[in-house]
């Protein structure tokens, strides 16, 4: 089945190896590159334009602001959708404050990838150390500050996407870290409710990235979604 997969911030294709390993026999696998562009909509744009006619698509975070993009965009071309720890609206002022000024920090210095802080926030607190904490940084590294500073700006300026939700017409599953938060599960649980027949799941013990976090059972939730995409 072919199958795209979107990465989330600072994110490479190593979010999604466990996964694609995982499924090899059965998806042919696609993993876009959200690292070119400043908005939301060229993003899709670039997706859309090296994607096979029908694909399903896999998200994470940012990689699921593009994914509805995507659907606003092209619904004809998405086959089924998963949506993992996302979410469909904008920015909070809070938030977008946040945002700009660490982006105005990291113009004035150096890009020095996933901070501790940022790490405490991202993962669940058995996973701070170790091999996804390692996955994590040199995911981080290898993206950079340039790029990282152009998906800054697409995820500030993104719109609310709420209103696009109840005409997805494609099987769509929503999943959330109970730990995450980055986009917390309430609103993992708003796009489910918004997205006729949604199906909802929540990883255990888990934070923004259960990709990383909760490599096996994300890999067999795919599976299990996948297998009911009708093509």
């Amino acid at each position: 089945m072919p199958t795209v997969f979107l990465p989330g911030l600072l994110c490479d294709a190593a979010l999604w190896r466990p996964q694609i390993d995982a499924l090899a026999r059965h998806v042919a696998p696609m993993v876009a590159d959200l690292t070119l562009d400043d908005s939301i909509p060229a993003m899709a744009r670039r997706v859309l334009a090296v994607a096979p006619p029908r694909f399903a698509l896999v998200a994470l975070s940012m990689g699921g602001y593009v994914a509805l993009e995507i659907l606003r965009q092209a619904p004809g071309r998405v086959s089924s959708v998963a949506l993992l720890d996302t979410s469909a609206r904008a920015d909070s002022a809070e938030r977008a404050a946040q945002r700009r000024a660490g982006m105005a920090s990291l113009e004035r210095g150096r890009f020095v990838g996933i901070t501790r802080q940022l790490l405490d926030r991202l993962v669940h607190p058995d996973k701070s150390e170790g091999p996804v904490a390692d996955a994590l940084k040199a995911m981080a590294l290898r993206v950079g500050g340039a790029a990282f500073l152009r998906q800054q700006h697409a995820i500030l300026d993104r719109v609310d996407m709420r209103a696009v939700l109840p005409g997805v017409r494609v099987p769509t599953l929503v999943a959330v870290g109970d730990g995450d938060r980055i986009t917390p599960p309430h609103e993992a649980a708003e796009i489910a409710a918004l997205i006729p027949g949604a199906h909802l799941h929540t990883f255990d013990a888990c934070g923004h990235l259960p990709a990383l976090e909760q490599p096996g059972e994300t890999a067999a939730l795919l599976k299990w979604w996948l297998a009911r995409d009708p093509g």
